[in-house]
């Protein structure tokens, strides 16, 4: 939690109680003043007492804006193992440094004598960004230790001088100032992160905000669209640096900038400190691109980095992002008593990497591990959250985060509940013996103290108090009759005692001069008429018999036939005046029996026994195992232990643990009398391991054998939507989805049952469990109603079973076929030569259609296409496509009379050929013009385009000129004068470029300069030239009801104008007629002819020239006669190569020569009606039409 701001805590006067004004900044020059004390604690809570490391930790400040801030810390360096690493932030995360800019400076000193550390933190011309929450952090080796601290800015205070000046000033210099003030506000952000934001991308708006702390992302894109950016053009840099650049730990990242001249010296800046060439650090030089290569970055990479070219700089910043950190060694549940020391540690897969502890969802920091007892420790990858004395508070769910994953585990804490082992026993001794009292309690650490009729006992030369271990002794040597008393034990820390009582036995011995027969007197602890004495095993066991007699007896102790002699060894006797003592230490279990002491003298004999039972601890419990697991729980079972310890057992207590940990978790604190036990709150998933121990009033027995490794599993849920996807006459098809819950067990597969209607018996359809989400059961009754159910099963057993709803009729249903044709196959499906041809169509149809394959109303060929049917669809297979595949496939499915086709349209293409004649047809200046024509063989596809390159006749070596040219001519420029070039060019498809190309049989040479060619004198040519028709029209017959067409071909300059005649009547915008004209191609088309339209047609192409006849005009015509005449009439027209008049022989030999139709233009000329004389009208007449040849 931030520390309050003591600038901001109001006095505690009225509302008119004036604040105190903030300090002014000393003037410049002037000594800094030290900073100011905290204030009083009553005044403001951030005031404490130093704790830790720090002497002095840094104070919350208040500063105006503009001036500056010093900001003081001192630290102990005695309790630091080494010199501290020091780092400042603001927020949380945002360390402080050299890339924070020039206004945030850092000082160090170091006092040797005192070994106190002062570190301060200057901000120079304090602005609104500035405040906020800080945060100080020392570090030194696995030590480190943080404070945090407050910097708020405020306005600075109106000085009433300044106004009453101001108010003199000009009311234009107002405007300006107000104006300057408003494009100055610039949100609190310092200038560098200004021009920063002016040159980054859009995109890395948030990046920088984030990265340097600016919350208000609005008004910052405001202040950046109102600001006018002026691109100031560098005289070194053509290319300067990103502003920012990124790389993962360990990946190797190029900084690159380019120059405008290659020659300029160039440095590189790391934090200000020129970088030398090393393997970390490698210099390229591309051109004008410098680039610096840094190879495997690590965290002391990330820094701010410079490139300087004479007296001009750009600046970047390389991040270096940390890889996500991974848990190795996840927390483990843990249950401990309060007061006892508890260490949570988890592995991480990096050294010094950041990790975040919560405790019940809340964060635990530092800043509140001194109230809450609790510190963390590093040591190495290892993270230990630890408490020294745990209470109570402390328990709850633990969870370490860090980026690349997160664990968790429980704390338990309990009361400590003391149990007493061994109780003290009554004492009854004599003088100068010495008395023992000792007791056994279950907690080794419980400390205690003895007294003595409400007095406690202190140690003296006679007095020994000893703890060993669970063991605590009272021993008094050289009892005395004051010694005498009741004696209490009370641990510490318990509302329990322990009391027993000693009393001296006086002996008075009186002189009996007669002989006395011998005497065994017992005062057995505990005896039963048995004269039974009872005995913890391990504990030492001493049998002090009195026995008198005169003269004294001799006493002989026996178990059955052995009889103990020894004075020394475990089992001993000790003879003493009127006392025979039977000694054993650390008793066991054989030494259970029946014990008798004789006693003789010269007066008789006397003998009692002692029946000797050792109790212990109760064998292990036996036979434990985990009978059933469920999802988060367990059953246990187990066996009595074949031996009770001598004491009947109370009951169990029970532990587990994961499998892999040490420690064990107790399940139950009150003993559990059953032998049968469910575990619970346990994690599915995980393996476990459990084990028993018994309870008798003596104690605790030693662990049983560990179950077997067990994982809380259970069976999953039932399947999903189950349903009927096929049925015929003897199977029937089921199809269903996965269960909602499948757990940690996940599932083995399936098992589908049935059951016939009228039975209740469930009968399997398959045996083994089925993977998939399917299955189709055979050999199925026909006809007859049944019943589908599904279970899925796991290694935790089966599932709730999933029923349909309604029986199933077992009957085939019969579907019309119908194929299910493949989008990509509704349109022509193209392959490479060579590829393999795969198609799969899908179709339906019960029962099975009959599927066939053609290919052009012929079967397909079997030795290249493999087909394959089943089902439910069919695939057509080549393994290598070649381009005789080709063509037009038909697919038939049917069924019965009902049929379904389709058909799939295949073209197997390949690359083209080369061009042809490629030739070089005119070169100018450096250019030259090539064409070629199309491949012959095109790859059954069509071309996309022409691949062009150039070589010169000396060196050869082809350069690219064109790349997907469409034409089959190209002009290449800029070829060098003096070289002689061949061109080639490839042909273009789907497939790429042929793999041959074409080469062109001459050479385009270029000329040298300083030739000069004159162009011969020419006179301008006339290019008008009269009508002529190239083709006449021949005569037709057509029948009635198909359209008819005459075609003709003309030529003349300008174009002429033509116009189509039947029988000498001009056809205008008839709609039976259509008439064209493409390219001199003149064509007459007659929609559905009858016999109304037979005539003679003919065509008239007309033009009208300028100079040299300024008024004078062409016409020529061509006639043809439909249906049924072979007569027909041509055009005529004067020579131009002539220029003397034709005489009329001239005339008919110059026609005749030009025409292959003598008989017909014999059998049509019918009458010369004029000749021709110099330029004079020629008429010729005919049956049917006359062609009519006009002078100029």
């Amino acid at each position: 939690m931030p520390e309050a701001k003591p600038a901001t805590k109001k006095a505690p006067a009225g509302k008119d109680a004036a604040k105190p004004a903030p300090k002014e900044a000393p003037p410049k020059g002037a000594p800094e003043e030290p900073p100011k004390e905290a204030p009083p604690e009553d005044q403001s809570p951030t005031a404490e007492e130093p704790t830790g490391i720090f002497l002095k930790k840094p104070d919350s400040v208040s500063v105006e804006n503009g001036k500056d801030a010093l900001i003081v810390a001192k630290v102990n360096g005695k309790e630091l193992p080494g010199k501290p690493e020091i780092k400042w932030f603001k927020g949380k995360w945002l360390e402080l440094g050299s890339k924070s800019g020039a206004r945030f400076s850092f000082k160090e000193s170091h006092d040797s004598a005192s070994n106190v550390y002062t570190l301060e933190l200057r901000i120079g011309k304090v602005v609104l960004g500035d405040r906020g929450d800080y945060r100080l952090e020392v570090k030194a080796k696995d030590f480190c230790d943080s404070c945090a601290f407050n910097i708020d800015v405020e306005a600075p205070r109106q000085d009433s001088a300044g106004q009453s000046l101001e108010s003199f000033k000009r009311s234009q210099v107002v405007e300006e100032e107000k104006k300057k003030k408003k494009d100055d506000d610039d949100l609190g952000i310092p200038p560098e992160i200004w021009e920063l934001l002016k040159g980054a991308k859009k995109s890395e708006y948030e990046k920088i905000a984030f990265q340097y702390g600016i919350t208000d992302l609005r008004g910052m894109l405001k202040r950046l669209k109102k600001a006018k950016v002026e691109v100031k053009k560098s005289a070194a840099f053509t290319k300067k640096l990103d502003p920012a650049y990124q790389v993962d730990q360990g990946n190797k990242i190029k900084l690159v900038v380019e120059i405008s001249d290659p020659d300029l010296p160039l440095k590189w800046y790391k934090n200000g400190q020129e970088i030398k060439p090393s393997s970390k650090y490698v210099f390229e030089n591309v051109g004008k691109k410098r680039i610096l290569c840094i190879n495997k970055c690590t965290l002391a990479d990330d820094a701010a980095y410079e490139v300087a070219v004479k007296d001009e700089k750009c600046f970047t910043e390389l991040f270096v992002r940390e890889p996500p950190v991974l848990i190795v060694t996840p927390l483990e549940d843990q249950q401990v008593y309060v007061g006892d020391r508890v260490e949570m540690t988890v592995e991480v897969s990096e050294e010094g990497a950041q990790v975040m502890w919560l405790k019940d969802g809340v964060e635990l920091t530092r800043e509140d591990s001194f109230k809450s007892r609790y510190r963390f420790k590093k040591d190495g990858k290892r993270h230990i959250l630890i408490y020294s004395d745990v209470s109570l508070e402390d328990r709850g769910r633990y969870q370490v985060m860090t980026n690349g994953g997160q664990c968790e585990a429980e704390l338990s804490v309990e009361e400590k509940q003391l149990e007493v082992l061994q109780d003290i026993a009554d004492l009854t001794v004599k003088a100068s013996e010495q008395a023992v009292f000792k007791c056994e309690v279950s907690d080794e650490k419980v400390t205690g103290k003895w007294y003595k009729n409400g007095v406690e006992v202190r140690p003296s030369k006679r007095i020994t108090i000893s703890h060993v271990g669970r063991f605590h002794k009272l021993v008094i040597d050289d009892v005395r009759p004051e010694d005498e008393g009741d004696y209490t034990f009370v641990p510490d820390g318990y509302a329990l005692s322990l009391s027993a009582k000693l009393n001296f036995l006086e002996i008075k011995v009186e002189y009996v001069p007669k002989q006395e027969p011998p005497k065994i007197h017992l005062d057995c602890s505990g005896k039963t008429s048995e004269n039974a004495v009872v005995v913890v095993a391990g504990n030492k066991l001493r049998l002090d018999v009195s026995i008198t007699g005169e003269p004294p007896p001799v006493a002989t102790w026996m178990k059955e036939d052995e009889v103990f002699s020894g004075t020394e060894g475990r089992v001993r006797l000790e003879q003493r005046a009127d006392i025979s003592s039977f000694v054993i230490e650390s008793a066991e279990r054989g030494d259970e029996g029946r014990y008798t002491i004789k006693v003789t003298n010269p007066a008789g004999e006397d003998v009692a026994s002692i029946f000797l039972r050792v109790v212990d601890v109760p064998d292990p419990p036996e036979a434990v195992r985990v009978t059933t697991v469920g999802e988060d729980w367990a059953i246990l079972v187990w066996e009595p232990p074949k031996y009770d310890g001598g004491q009947p057992v109370t009951g169990y207590l029970l532990e587990r643990k994961k499998k892999g940990s040490q420690r064990w978790m107790k399940l139950n604190f009150e003993v559990f009398t059953e032998t049968t036990y469910e575990s619970t709150n346990m994690i599915e998933g995980i393996l476990y391991e459990m084990r028993v121990f018994a309870v008798n009033a003596i104690g605790v027995s030693q662990p049983s054998v560990n179950t077997k490794p067990f994982m809380p599993i259970a069976p999953t849920s039932e399947p999903q939507h189950l349903t009927v996807e096929d049925v015929t006459d003897t199977t029937t098809t089921l199809k269903w989805r996965p269960p909602d819950r499948i757990g940690a067990g996940g599932i083995d597969g399936y098992l589908v049952e049935y059951c016939v209607e009228g039975s209740d018996e469930w009968i399997p359809a398959n045996t083994e469990p089925v993977e998939r989400c399917g299955f189709t059961v055979k050999n199925l009754p026909t006809g007859a109603r049944i019943t589908f159910r599904v279970v899925g099963v796991n290694i935790a057993g089966r599932s709730q079973p999933a029923t349909l709803a309604q029986p199933v009729t077992i009957r085939e249903i019969v579907e019309q076929p119908k194929i299910r044709l493949p989008r990509h196959l509704r349109q022509t499906y193209i392959r490479k030569v060579g590829e393999h041809l795969n198609l799969v169509i899908p179709f339906q149809g019960k029962p099975r259609p009959q599927v066939v394959w053609t290919k052009g109303g012929a079967p397909i060929d079997t030795s290249r296409v493999h087909v394959r049917t089943s089902n439910f669809d069919t695939v057509f297979f080549v393994r290598q496509a070649a381009r005789s595949d080709s063509g037009e496939y038909e697919l038939s499915v049917q069924i019965e009379n009902m049929k379904d086709t389709a058909t799939v349209h295949i073209r197997v293409v390949e690359k083209a050929g080369p061009p042809q004649n490629v030739m070089v047809k005119e070169v100018w200046g450096t250019n030259a013009l090539v064409e070629w024509q199309p491949p012959k063989d095109d790859g059954n596809t069509e071309i996309t385009g022409y691949f062009v390159q150039k070589a010169d006749k000396k060196t050869m070596e082809w350069f690219n000129v064109y790349e997907h040219n469409r034409h089959t001519s190209c002009t290449v420029s800029d070829l060098i004068m003096g070289n002689e070039y061949y061109f080639r060019v490839y042909s273009e498809n789907i497939c790429g470029l042929s793999d041959s190309p074409g080469v062109s049989k001459n050479t385009a040479r270029i000329l040298k300069t300083g030739i000069t060619f004159k162009l011969p004198e020419f006179k301008e040519h006339d290019f008008r030239t009269p009508p002529k028709f190239l083709t006449p029209l021949p005569d037709r017959v057509v029948v009635a009801g198909y359209t008819a067409a005459l075609n003709c071909a003309v030529r003349g300059h300008p174009k002429p104008k033509v116009v189509w005649m039947k029988n000498q009547m001009e056809i205008g915008e008839d709609p039976k007629f259509l008439m064209t004209n493409h390219q001199g191609v003149l064509t007459l088309n007659i929609r559905r002819p009858s016999p109304f339209d037979s005539g003679t047609y003919s065509c008239r192409a007309s033009t009208s020239w300028g100079r040299p006849w300024p008024s004078a005009s062409w016409k020529s015509e061509c006639r043809s006669e439909a249906p049924a005449s072979t007569q027909g009439s041509w055009l005529l027209s004067p020579d131009p190569d002539l220029p003397e008049p034709l005489s009329l022989s001239r005339v008919i030999t110059r026609f005749l020569s030009r025409t292959q139709h003598t008989s017909v233009l014999l059998e049509s000329v019918a009458l010369l009606s004029s000749s021709w004389v110099g330029g004079g009208l020629v008429t010729w007449g005919r049956v049917t039409g006359a062609a009519t040849v006009g002078p100029p």
